[in-house]
């Protein structure tokens, strides 16, 4: 099982709302978790972080990496 984490912007309820159905289309995808307040989306499940940037791509968001700043 992979964790995948990524820096989204989420700027309003819309953009959240959004991401959470982009999320729910992947395969594999076990859980996910946003974290609105740092913007960081969190994918748990047989995946790729390329699997989760398309699908936000599909709908408009640019997804980088998650690094510790």
């Amino acid at each position: 099982m992979a964790v995948v984490e990524l820096k989204v912007g989420m700027h309003c309820e819309r953009c959240i709302k959004a991401i959470k159905k982009a999320i729910k289309t992947i395969d594999d995808m076990e859980s996910y978790r946003l974290e609105t307040e740092i913007n960081k989306v969190t994918v748990t499940g047989s995946v790729t972080p390329e699997e989760v940037v398309k699908a936000l791509h599909k709908i408009g968001k640019t997804a980088t990496c998650w690094t510790q700043d």
